[in-house]
């Protein structure tokens, strides 16, 4: 039978296909006024798209180089930060913290769990030069209370820094309002286009304490990029096709608001909440238990397998018999959980073939008392109830 592939993956994830088009297009110079137009375009759509009235920078490089850019423009050797770490991601603030000389207290959350915030208020510190953690924690697909943090250092010298790659498009966010000092995207995620940009927003608070850090950086210099963005420019080569193609997802996503794109934003996070949900819906009939049932992220959800069997099976399985691609654990988690996506362009539909062909899964590979019909008819409930 004919076998259509469909990625599940939480980056890179499914590529619009405006913005393929937009990339096979895209044989202009960096510097001419036909790319500005296009750059100061982008630039102006991406504030709308994270919800700030503050510059947003764009880089050309995976996300991490805007982690590492919002480390080394900020601090300077021996400063004391606060790391919020509960999986692999928050273990790279780790290391990125040392790599740059950094005093790195570490409050831990169990994988598949988030924080206590009361430890975090015990561990935050006056001295503490900025709070590094994310929004969604994509290794183990729980979310995070990021509003509750910046309660506790607006209005405080200390920064705040949050990893949004995974949770831009798939929740809400008041930047200005929270006081959010830097919120850090990458293309391969809700946006909808191959890996290779990475965008963050910028506080003035973040501005001033550029001017005093003292670690080194260069590629990732901010204040240059700052300073190019002004005329339409990017410091170095651009990656002009990838900027192309983000501008085109982002007229994709204003569409599905009537044109408006904080409507469309907000239809984004809406879609991927209730696929996510349906998903959850869909799995717990059939018997799998969640990995992280008490705040789980919108953008992927992690599901943990039984005792005796490795979720492998289940990723290969998926693979070999539907071309449908999940994600296996990461690290310590590899082969007791399987993480399917729901952030970018999947639609309610994705979720029904996914589900229906994990019934097969569940039933073939696992030996689990399936009756055909049940994850989907589950999923089915939460999409009419989101429809009312």
């Amino acid at each position: 039978m004919i076998r259509k592939t469909r990625l599940f993956t939480p980056g890179p994830t499914p590529l619009l296909p405006a913005a393929q088009f937009a990339m096979a297009a895209a044989d202009i110079h960096h510097r001419t006024a036909e790319f500005r137009a296009l750059f100061l375009k982008v630039l102006g759509q991406l504030k709308v798209f994270v919800g700030t009235k503050n510059d947003v920078v764009l880089l050309s490089s995976s996300g991490t180089g805007a982690m590492e850019a919002s480390v080394s423009n900020t601090t300077s050797p021996g400063d004391r930060v606060l790391v919020l770490s509960a999986g692999k991601f928050g273990e790279r603030w780790v290391g990125l913290a040392k790599a740059f000389n950094l005093q790195a207290d570490v409050l831990t959350a169990p994988y598949g769990e988030t924080f206590d915030m009361a430890e975090v208020k015990a561990a935050l510190k006056p001295e503490h030069k900025a709070i590094f953690m994310q929004a969604s924690e994509t290794s183990t697909a729980v979310s995070h209370d990021v509003e509750a943090v910046a309660r506790m250092v607006k209005n405080t010298e200390t920064l705040l820094i949050v990893d949004g790659i995974t949770g831009l498009g798939t929740m809400q966010f008041d930047v200005d309002g929270w006081g959010i000092d830097m919120l850090i995207g990458g293309s391969q995620k809700a946006v909808m286009i191959p890996p290779g940009l990475s965008y963050l927003s910028v506080s003035e608070k973040a501005w001033k304490a550029m001017e005093t850090a003292k670690n080194p950086r260069y590629y990732f210099d901010l204040r240059k990029e700052r300073k190019n963005a002004a005329k339409g420019e990017s410091a170095y080569t651009p990656a002009v096709a990838l900027i192309a193609a983000l501008g085109a997802s982002l007229d994709y996503i204003a569409g599905q608001g009537g044109g408006d794109l904080e409507k469309g934003r907000i239809a984004l996070i809406n879609n991927a909440q209730v696929n996510a949900a349906a998903t959850r819906a869909g799995l717990q009939a059939l018997g799998f238990r969640l990995f992280a049932p008490v705040s789980p992220s919108a953008a992927a959800t992690a599901v943990a397998v039984p005792e005796g069997v490795d979720s492998t099976e289940v990723v290969k399985a998926l693979r070999s018999r539907f071309s449908l691609i999940i994600t296996n654990g990461q690290g310590e988690m590899k082969g007791k959980i399987f993480r399917v996506a729901h952030l970018g362009f999947f639609d309610y539909l994705d979720t029904v073939a996914l589900l229906a062909a994990m019934e097969h899964v569940a039933k073939d590979t696992l030996n689990f008392p399936v009756v055909y019909g049940e994850a989907v008819a589950a999923a089915q409930q939460v999409y009419a109830q989101a429809c009312k």
